[in-house]
């Protein structure tokens, strides 16, 4: 039955007349409008997948991908990472309906630290942009908002054991961005700074040694032990999850740099996969 619809929709001979070659297929509906973009290093092989869909589990995205779409376009590729990075444009660009890995790029977050007459500001936010001449350094864009954002949470929460909340009233005029977070704290030391930005541009995991090394000189973080060790674990994490692999896809290409715009994100791991 889903071999006949295929075939009825897309043509009996598509699949037979498709070279073993790397290429970004386009599934369209009666309005012409994309509903998934896909690559396949071998797209003969990949669209008969497609006309030979089961009603198992793992095939029930294809049999629907089939059953709503009514043209299928083929654009062939030089190699299986031109496809990757013609793909992950594509998506970009039409955010189709059954796409969804790299087609919200936008809520890709980003953490900005930023340092100024005794005073050092946090900021967490999908809108670098509107963060834009106020100083900040960046570091991300991270994909995980959720992992990212307990992990700037953990961080705020050390921080604080270690400088003081500085009050809304004192931090200077900031745009209000929704989704955006900003916290200033004062009297933060340079050194526990520098071991935070270290780990944030993934130079190194030993500032988190760092910090705990200060942390243990303050009374009030001895008495919450429980508490600081279980946000240094979840830094330690995010480390190792997020900032290690993005470290480690900007130093294989070449980006000294510890920030990549969100538009560029997917397709820096794409290329450095390949590098």
């Amino acid at each position: 039955m889903a071999g006949r619809r295929f075939d009825e929709k897309f043509g009996v001979d598509l699949v037979a007349n498709l070279p073993a070659a790397p290429a970004v297929y386009l599934f369209r509906d009666d309005e012409d409008q994309v509903l998934y973009v896909g690559k396949a290093k071998d797209v003969r092989r990949r669209l008969s997948s497609y006309r030979n869909a089961t009603r198992r589990k793992a095939h029930r995205k294809m049999r629907a991908i089939v059953r709503e779409a009514e043209s299928v376009e083929v654009r062939l590729q030089d190699s299986e990472h031109a496809a990757l990075l013609v793909e992950n444009e594509l998506i970009r660009e039409l955010r189709p309906p059954y796409n969804v890995d790299g087609a919200y790029s936008f809520l890709y977050p980003s953490i900005g630290v930023r340092q100024r007459d005794g005073q050092v500001l946090f900021c967490f936010t999908t809108s670098v942009d509107a963060w834009s001449g106020l100083g900040f350094r960046w570091y991300g864009s991270f994909r995980s908002r959720l992992r990212a954002k307990d992990a700037f949470d953990a961080m705020i929460d050390l921080a604080l054991r270690l400088g003081h909340l500085e009050p809304r009233t004192r931090l200077p005029p900031l745009p209000r961005v929704r989704g955006s977070r900003v916290v200033g704290v004062r009297r933060l030391g340079p050194a526990t700074l520098s071991s935070l930005r270290r780990f944030l541009g993934g130079e190194s995991m030993d500032g988190l040694g760092r910090l705990a090394v200060e942390l243990l000189e303050k009374p009030r973080a001895r008495r919450d032990a429980a508490e600081v060790q279980e946000a240094l674990d979840r830094l330690a994490a995010f480390y190792q999850s997020d900032i290690e692999k993005l470290r480690t896809a900007l130093d294989r290409l070449g980006r000294a740099q510890a920030y990549v715009p969100q538009e560029e994100r997917d397709a820096l791991f794409i290329s450095s996969r390949h590098a």
